[in-house]
């Protein structure tokens, strides 16, 4: 696949994920795309890492879809974790 259908499944799990978690969030939407971009990058990674399958088959291909939202979940959990974190000891 091609750098443009990345981009365009990274935005569209970053959404999906956001719908999935939902909850007020320190970013912002620009943020939200960013995270589903590098999220589906990284979903992509661990099923071919953690399972050994080829995750990344091609853009209609549901495997692909759920390895993008899956690493976008948790790059937004982890995220909301990181910025949480920071926002409670900034007003201690």
């Amino acid at each position: 696949m091609g750098i443009i259908a990345w981009i365009i499944i990274g935005l569209l799990a970053g959404v999906i994920a956001k719908a999935l978690m939902p909850g007020k969030d320190p970013g912002g939407i620009i943020i939200t795309m960013l995270i589903g971009i590098v999220g589906g990058l990284l979903g992509g990674w661990l099923g071919k890492v953690i399972f050994g399958v080829d995750s990344i088959d091609g853009f209609f291909d549901l495997s692909t879809w759920i390895a993008a939202v899956v690493g976008s979940l948790i790059l937004l959990a982890l995220y909301r974790v990181v910025t949480g974190n920071r926002r409670s000891h900034r007003h201690a």
